[in-house]
C-alpha cells in the first residue's frame, strides 16, 4: 500500500447509465496507482446497477468493489459505509451522477499533502461554475450561506461531493444522517484544517437527480443546530509534554 494510495468512494442510487463512464474516468485519472481502490456503495438500487457492479467487480478485481445496502440509507451513510470498507489511508468522494470530475483528484491530493499534518486536513471541491438548474443553484447558495453564518466552516461549497481526506480522520468524526453536508465543520471541530480548491463541474447527462428544493434546503435545519451544539462543546487539547513510555 503506497503512502498516497487513495480509495475513491462513490455512493450511488439508480445511476446505471453513469457507472461505467465514471469508473473509466477514475481509472484514467488515478490508474497509475497500483493500489487504487474504487468503492461503490449501492444504496438499494432497483435499476440495472447491481448487474453492472457485478460485471465490474469481475473485470477490475481487486481494484473495484461494491458494497450494497439492504435498504436505502442515504448519501451520508453511503459515504460512511464506503470509508469503513476502504483499505487505503486516503479517501476521495465523488457523486455518482458524473457531475464531479475525477481528473481534479490528483490536484486535490497534492493540496492535501502540502499540510504539515495531512491527516488533519480536508480538501473540499469548490464548484465555481455550477452546471445545474437555477433552482438547485439557488437552494445550494442559500444553504451554504446559512451554514457559513452558523458554523463558520470557512467553506464556500460544502455541498460539493468531491472531497479528499484521511480515512482515520473521518472515522473519528461523529456519525449521523446528512453528516456529509457538514464535514468541513466537523473536521474543524476535531482540530483539523479545511482548504477549498476550484474544481470542474459538469451537467448531468443521464439519469435523474435525487435531490430537490425541499431535501436540499430544509432537511438540514435540525442538523445545523445539532452541529452548532457539537461545536460549542468541543475541546481539542494541546499536548504540552509526554514523559515516559516505550523504550
Amino acid at each position: 500500500m503506497g503512502e498516497r494510495s487513495v480509495s475513491v468512494v462513490v455512493p450511488a442510487l439508480n445511476e446505471a447509465d453513469n457507472i461505467r463512464p465514471l469508473v473509466n474516468e477514475i481509472l484514467a485519472a488515478l490508474g497509475q496507482d497500483p493500489d487504487l481502490e474504487i468503492i461503490y456503495v449501492d444504496d438499494g438500487s432497483d435499476d440495472a446497477s447491481p448487474a453492472i457492479f457485478a460485471e465490474l467487480a469481475r473485470e477490475l478485481a481487486p481494484r473495484f468493489k461494491c458494497v450494497r445496502h439492504k435498504s436505502r440509507c442515504g448519501q451520508s451513510t453511503g459515504v460512511w459505509t464506503g470509508v469503513r470498507h476502504a483499505r487505503n489511508p486516503w479517501i476521495a468522494t465523488l457523486d455518482a451522477d458524473g457531475q464531479n470530475d475525477p481528473a481534479n483528484i490528483p490536484v486535490m491530493l497534492d493540496k492535501l499533502f502540502e499540510a504539515r499534518d495531512p491527516h488533519l486536513r480536508l480538501v473540499a471541491g469548490w464548484r465555481q461554475k455550477r452546471r445545474d438548474t437555477w433552482l438547485k443553484r439557488i437552494s445550494s447558495r442559500i444553504a451554504n450561506r446559512v451554514r457559513a453564518a452558523f458554523l463558520k466552516d470557512s467553506t464556500p461549497d460544502t455541498g460539493c461531493g468531491l472531497k479528499v481526506f484521511s480515512r482515520d480522520l473521518f472515522l473519528t468524526l461523529p456519525y449521523f444522517d446528512h453528516m456529509h453536508r457538514f464535514l468541513p465543520a466537523l473536521v474543524i471541530r476535531a482540530g483539523g484544517e479545511v482548504v477549498s480548491v476550484p474544481v470542474n463541474h459538469r451537467p448531468r447527462i443521464q439519469g435523474v437527480s435525487k435531490y430537490g428544493f425541499h431535501n436540499r434546503l430544509w432537511v438540514g435545519i435540525v442538523d445545523l443546530f445539532g452541529v452548532a451544539w457539537l461545536q460549542r462543546r468541543a475541546k481539542v487539547p494541546v499536548v504540552e509534554r509526554v514523559t515516559g513510555g516505550e523504550k
